[in-house]
């Protein structure tokens, strides 16, 4: 096993120039591993097979393959654009806020789902609409917030959609496109599988306009430049959809493919909504959902101790405190983190417990782990998946033997189990695999836990799940992952998973190296 150990980079330096599943240099390296061993894979599970639940094609749906804007990657400023709301309820409108060098975009709203393979649906289209170039983004306060000074384009009606991850796709007529993400969201979660949308994790990477929550205009190495509050008021840098086609786009498409009943909500409702999860199946947090408010965790917590499962198909969950805030477009789109510079934080000296940093860190540390289970170590790793559980319902039909390995899947962040007060009791360990972190030797950890509640909560501990998911790490990979994660949705969504499959672990032990981060407590992030 090699990893990336000592390899002197940022730690959100892959991140955040390579994110992209398939050609970037995190997830996307998993297609160059050499090929696995020739152990034969089952079919994912027959629910993958059956139909019988599918939901017929809704009239104003029409499937297509063609809703990809990638390969329309646009010129610098060729078109851009943001919404109004992060969110929606069926039928309310959207106003878009556009920019181009060309003297026409088109818009069309896409829904993104399993549709038979094709991916998509186009449920809406605006015809030929005016644009020009509005002017670039602004540098406003002392928390160095960027925002587009823009004027609306257009209003998007939304009167027939159906909850769901939505993609509108801006085409210039000088041929560039780029995505806006919506989310339609669903009026109740009751006895549904909620796909929560890490909006807040999208907003913080976001550097459209020059700054992020990470750097300023100098670039990555101007952490005195970074923004310490980001806003939704701006388009998304990378084409629009970056995280959410890293991160969520490919369980959003096997949930729909299962024929499960899912919500759709983003971290904005989570925070604002105590009453949001109230008879919840279960609560999906995807593929890097790192930033968290006090109410989004408390809400979070207070479901599952009512028996709200919960699957946190990631690393580094709930890592970051937050707060939302109001822009003058309207409330929830204004992120705040402090970060390492929470000493400045206004609330440091009020109510220390709303202070933005890490969970874990002064002035008040609350360690995510109680939630989550293991909780984020390090960055950056590439090393091999060990599955040390395969006898686990989570890897029924996968064909699985303890000690077998899936290359490279561990990465680029990950998680580790950490013994410390308010771990979950009874932590049953799915995965321990060997990884290397800047010249560190440590653990990756996928682990299991069952409350009083009946309530489930498993953490995938690795940021290449959904990627894996979506085919990132090859055919092999995918059919474990695919697999595992179908047991998973399946299970959480028929009711307290603990009733069926209590955790049967006590990982109140890990394996530890000379020098790890567990035993000399050295941050390797």
């Amino acid at each position: 096993m090699t990893g990336t150990g000592g390899v002197p980079l940022d730690r959100r330096r892959v991140l955040g120039l390579g994110a992209a599943l398939g050609a970037g240099l995190v997830t996307g390296a998993c297609t160059s591993d050499p090929a696995p061993p020739p152990r034969p894979v089952p079919t994912p599970t027959p629910a993958l097979v059956r139909r019988a639940r599918r939901r017929p094609f809704e009239p104003a749906e029409v499937p297509t393959r063609f809703w990809d804007a990638q390969a329309r990657a646009p010129r610098e400023r060729e078109v851009e654009g943001f919404a109004d709301r992060v969110s929606v309820l069926p039928g309310e409108p959207v106003r878009l806020f556009l920019s181009s060098t060309a003297p026409e975009v088109r818009v069309t709203a896409y829904r993104v789902g399993w549709y038979a393979g094709a991916g998509a649906a186009r449920v809406w289209a605006s015809g030929t609409v005016p644009a020009r170039l509005q002017p670039p983004g602004v540098t406003t306060g002392p928390l160095r917030t960027v925002v587009a000074p823009w004027e609306p384009t257009l209003t998007v009606p939304t009167a027939g959609w159906r909850p769901g991850a939505y993609l509108l796709r801006l085409d210039a007529s000088s041929g560039g496109s780029s995505m806006v993400p919506l989310v339609v969201r669903s009026t109740s979660t009751a006895g549904a599988l909620v796909l929560s949308s890490a909006v807040a994790t999208w907003q913080a990477y976001n550097a459209w306009g020059g700054r992020s929550l990470y750097h300023g205009t100098g670039g990555l190495g101007d952490d005195a430049g970074r923004s310490l509050a980001v806003s939704f008021d701006r388009p998304y840098d990378k084409g629009g959809d970056d995280i959410f086609r890293n991160y969520e786009l490919p369980v959003v498409q096997l949930a729909e493919r299962l024929g499960l009943p899912v919500a759709y909500t983003t971290s904005v409702q989570l925070d604002s909504d105590p009453s949001l999860l109230s008879g919840a199946k279960a609560l999906v947090s995807l593929g890097h959902d790192e930033y968290w408010s006090v109410a989004m965790r408390q809400h979070a917590t207070a479901a599952r101790d009512a028996g709200t499962n919960i699957a946190f198909l990631g690393a580094n969950a709930c890592y970051r405190r937050i707060r939302f805030g109001e822009t003058e477009l309207g409330s929830g789109r204004l992120v705040t983190c402090y970060k390492g510079a929470w000493h400045e934080d206004p609330y440091v000296h009020t109510d220390p417990a709303q202070v933005t940093t890490d969970w874990r860190a002064d002035p008040h540390p609350e360690p995510e782990a109680t939630l989550v289970g293991p909780q984020y170590e390090g960055f950056p790793v590439r090393g091999d998946y060990t599955v040390t559980n395969a006898g686990s319902w989570v890897f029924a039909g996968t064909g699985l033997r303890d000690g077998d390995t899936l290359p490279r899947l561990a990465g680029p962040e990950y998680d580790r189990v950490m013994p410390q007060p308010g771990l979950p009791a009874g932590l049953e360990l799915l995965a321990h695999s060997k990884v290397v972190c800047r010249g560190v030797r440590t653990f990756q950890d996928s682990a299991y836990y069952t409350t009083a509640s009946g309530a489930g909560v498993l953490s995938t501990g690795t940021m290449r799940w959904v990627g894996s998911v979506g085919g990132n790490c090859g055919t092999r990979v995918k059919d474990v992952t695919t697999r595992a994660t179908a047991n998973v949705l399946e299970a959480f969504a028929a009711g307290p998973a603990g009733l069926q499959h209590p955790a049967e672990g006590g990982a109140t032990e890990v394996d530890t190296y000379p020098g790890d981060a567990v035993a000399a407590r050295r941050d390797l992030w």
